[in-house]
């Protein structure tokens, strides 16, 4: 049986090998939790999601997009897309934020650490 941190690793390393990891994306994902435990997850995510241009490469829009299957994965909050992630974050009771906040706090710190070990500046600077 693995454990949810297990599980968190797992996840994170799937999403940051299936995309490429430049500044950009290591500078928000190293951004995100400061920007949570500042500002709160759904203002965050709603920044995220005004930031976003929608398409697959937009590092906002995949960061909002993981956050979401995650905390949907874990049965925290429903969802099948960014739009139900946003009603159902809003509508649900103080603890069960405070859960899906805590939550993705966890995940962006495995998020966090495969950025900055997958990022393709830093793999071109050692190469140098």
């Amino acid at each position: 049986m693995r454990t949810l941190g297990q599980k968190r690793a797992e996840f994170s390393l799937r999403k940051i090998t299936g995309i490429k990891i430049n500044k950009e994306f290591t500078s928000l994902a190293n951004s995100a939790p400061s920007m949570i435990l500042q500002n709160g997850l759904g203002l965050t995510a709603a920044f995220w999601k005004q930031k976003s241009n929608g398409t697959r490469e937009d590092r906002y829009a995949s960061l909002l997009e993981w956050v979401r299957e995650w905390l949907s994965e874990c049965k925290i909050l429903k969802s099948t897309d960014v739009g139900s992630f946003f009603i159902s974050l809003s509508e649900c009771e103080q603890m069960k934020y405070l859960e899906a906040q805590k939550e993705t706090l966890a995940l962006l710190e495995w998020v966090k650490r495969y950025a900055n070990g997958f990022s393709t500046e830093k793999k071109m600077e050692n190469e140098r």
